[in-house]
């Protein structure tokens, strides 16, 4: 009879057997030669006008019968307060550009209503605003990050907006925002000077868009003693030359530059796949294409450092995550797509990338929040369901304003995949308090793999962690079964000899406490 593995472990003894079993792949932390900070904004979120993101999973509204905090749903208030979100982007997205500020304040039975073009072709009513955005952001202690409309809006439209939300002068905008309720202006941090402006947001080329930045960059105004951060809509995917010519001609005046880029398990964005219903190749196939974000940032990166080798531009790779199709019997417009074991995978991995390039990439924003392709919650008629999603940044979160630590990782590629995909991918840090984490991955589908590892400059005496796993990479959680793929204690891990030794089930992400 051929044992669990949990028994034959207990039986030998948990470091014997790892010894026993030998190495799949090695790391070494250099804990005595730091890295740069981690940004904690680089476990940012996005809302956008789409679907159930804003309405009916962020905001039912007061007079719902939704359980709500002043018309925010209390259940996904509390999931997000327990997530830690550092920057949420809003309103887009391709709705931004048509997005007009001055529809969303004032009296909700006031406000006009609006038809979403890109979204369902649904009529938006507005009632979820500026001051509703912004109060959510400081009641949830997060960072808000604005997106204005370059697209069909106009320099005196952001202009005044920026007044509206920042200002506490006696003015026409600070005086109207008073008007309406708020005295005090909200701390506004980061602006999105437009979105997707070689696509949706006005199909402009690299130089016509640069030289928008520089009008837009001029009349927007710092009203406070904190610096309005200027965000640039950045390239899409592999788009190198908008970045050469962005960084050339307008890189002495922006502060972050975005980066759009989305998994398409099929790499086909006319059949993506489906987000439960899937098998082997199609597991292979996004993990491989995800990994593509490597390329990716270091390459635009590379050419960020020749106009800003001081890296004060930031990178913000605010867009990303799996786009599947969506869910049977939904509306195509609403973007919603359930989220498994193997969008779990996907987002370690990228969080891994990231961290590895915290010299450069200040910001990440993952599409999106809620109800909308690669969601932390999913909402329904007042249920609230956390994805595997949800419990990756739940897990990494550890690493949020940590001090990136070298690894040297030495790991075979995924057995039975066409493409070249790690075995095992590692991030490690050292928080304020001392303490180091170490999250890392399994991405095979079919056994574990063991980890031997040493850490360089540091002493370990204890080890604990957690872990997220599934039998399935199709695992997901639903309404009616909300609790199948869930973080769990983690005792796989053994210290003998200042050696630390980690066993990795099968398609599995751990993070270690040191």
């Amino acid at each position: 009879m051929k044992l669990p593995l949990t028994r034959i472990l207990l039986a030998l003894g948990l470091a014997g057997a790892l010894a026993a079993r030998g190495a799949d792949a090695t790391l070494a932390i250099a804990a005595d030669h730091p890295g740069p900070i981690i940004n904690p904004n680089i476990y940012g979120q996005f809302s956008e006008h789409l679907g159930h993101c804003i309405y009916g999973g962020l905001w039912v509204g007061p007079e719902s019968a939704i359980p709500n905090t002043r018309g925010y749903n209390t259940a996904v208030m509390e999931a997000l307060r327990a997530l830690k979100v550092p920057v949420l982007r809003w309103p887009g997205g391709c709705f931004a550009d048509e997005y007009h500020w001055r529809d969303g304040v004032g009296p909700r039975e006031k406000r006009p209503s609006v038809y979403n073009s890109h979204w369902g072709g649904v009529v938006e009513d507005n009632s979820f605003g500026t001051h509703e955005f912004l109060d959510m952001c400081e009641m949830l202690g997060i960072e808000p990050y604005v997106c204005v409309n370059v697209g069909s809006g106009e320099v005196h439209e952001a202009m005044e907006w920026v007044e509206y939300m920042t200002s506490d002068a006696t003015s026409p905008m600070a005086n109207l925002r008073r008007s309406n309720g708020r005295a005090k202006p909200w701390k506004v941090h980061f602006l999105a000077v437009g979105n997707e402006s070689w696509g949706c947001g006005g199909a402009m080329r690299p130089e016509f868009y640069a030289d928008n930045f520089r009008r837009y960059n001029t009349f927007i105004k710092d009203y406070q003693d904190k610096h309005l951060m200027r965000m640039a809509c950045g390239p899409s995917e592999g788009d190198f030359a908008w970045t050469e010519t962005l960084m050339r001609l307008a890189g002495d005046q922006l502060d972050g530059l975005s980066l759009h880029y989305y998994t398409i398990p099929s790499g086909d964005w006319s059949h993506k796949g489906s987000a439960t219903q899937f098998g082997r190749d199609a597991y292979f196939s996004t993990l491989a294409n995800t990994l593509n974000m490597e390329d990716l940032v270091s390459r635009h990166s590379a050419i960020m450092d020749r106009y800003d080798p001081k890296k004060r531009v930031g990178l913000a790779v605010d867009e990303w995550g799996v786009w599947t199709d969506v869910e049977p019997g939904t509306n195509p417009g609403f973007l919603f797509q359930q989220n498994s074991m193997r969008d779990a995978v996907v987002a370690a991995l990228n969080l891994h990338i990231f961290q590895a390039h915290a010299d450069r990439v200040q910001m990440a924003n993952i599409a999106q929040m809620v109800n909308v392709l690669q969601a932390m919650i999913l909402t329904e008629n007042g249920k609230v369901v956390l994805t595997p999603t949800y419990h990756v940044f739940k897990m990494l979160n550890v690493h949020q304003g940590a001090t990136s630590l070298p690894v040297e990782l030495r790991t075979p590629d995924l057995p039975g995949a066409a493409q070249r995909i790690p075995l095992v991918s590692a991030s490690a840090s050292r928080d304020p308090a001392g303490r180091i984490h170490l999250s890392l991955v399994n991405t095979s589908p079919d056994s574990a793999a063991t980890v031997a590892c040493s850490v360089q400059g540091a002493a370990t005496s204890s080890v604990s962690g957690r872990i997220l796993t599934a039998a399935d990479f199709t695992a997901h959680n639903t309404f009616e079964d909300p609790h199948r793929v869930e973080p769990v204690p983690f005792s796989g891990a053994a210290l003998a000899g200042g050696k630390l030794t980690i066993l990795l089930p099968k398609l599995s992400v751990v993070v270690l406490d040191l």
